[in-house]
Formats: C-alpha cells, sequence, structure tokens
C-alpha cells in the first residue's frame, strides 16, 4: 500500500518562501506518478504541479513562474519549493500518486479523480 506523507507546511508572509515534501512509502517512487494538488474550504482539489510523461514539469497558471515542483527517487520524496508567495496560495496543500502500471498508457495528471492515492495535507498560510 502506497502512502505518501506531506511536510513543510507552516505560516508565512506573503513575498515569503517555503519547501514541502511529500515522503512515499509501500512503492518503489520510480513506478509512481505524482503531483501537488492544493485544496481551500469549499472548493475542490487544484492541480498545482505534475509531471508530464516526457518528464517536463506542469503547472496551474496560478503559480507558474513562482512554484517548482522536483523529486528524488534516492530519497522516495517529492519537492514544491513555494516562492513569493500571495495570500490567495493559502490552502491545504495534498501529495498524490497514481501507479504508473494502472494508468492504462494514459495520463490524466492534471485531474484529481486520476489519482489513487493521497497524504493527509499540509496547511500553508500566507498573510500580507
Amino acid at each position: 500500500q502506497v502512502q505518501l506523507v506531506e511536510s513543510g507546511g507552516g505560516s508565512v508572509q506573503a513575498g515569503g518562501s517555503l519547501r514541502l515534501s511529500c515522503a512515499v512509502s509501500g512503492s518503489t517512487y520510480s513506478t509512481l506518478w505524482v503531483a501537488w494538488f492544493r485544496q481551500t474550504p469549499g472548493k475542490g482539489r487544484e492541480a498545482v504541479a505534475f509531471f508530464y510523461p516526457s518528464g517536463i514539469t506542469g503547472y496551474s497558471d496560478s503559480v507558474k513562474g513562482r512554484f517548482t515542483i522536483s523529486q528524488d527517487s534516492a530519497k522516495n520524496t517529492a519537492y514544491l519549493q513555494m516562492n513569493s508567495l500571495k495570500d490567495e496560495d493559502t490552502a491545504m496543500y495534498y501529495c498524490a500518486a497514481k501507479e504508473r502500471a494502472r494508468s492504462g498508457g494514459t495520463w490524466y495528471g492534471w485531474s484529481e479523480s486520476w489519482y489513487d492515492y493521497w497524504g493527509q495535507g499540509t496547511q500553508v498560510t500566507v498573510s500580507s
């Protein structure tokens, strides 16, 4: 069973930075698609950053140029570096994963419903 544990959230002033981590266990990291989502009260989860099948990174328009997704397979960990944080970045941030073998050759990495495993989330609060 794949387990995901996020860490690194907290409170920060607008313009500041945070780095989130997603520790993966229960599977070899290279066999998974991993992405970051976020959610605010009353709204669905929004894809923030993900990897295309080519390995190129993708981002939502709202974070492009400010956030960077990366991964360290040796450490079974994904990261989300968040710079120039804004008030509207305040949300619960989640790590999501899907086993590549279960993707059926298709990729919907921006879609919340496509992922099979989720972490508990880490809260990010940005104040001005």
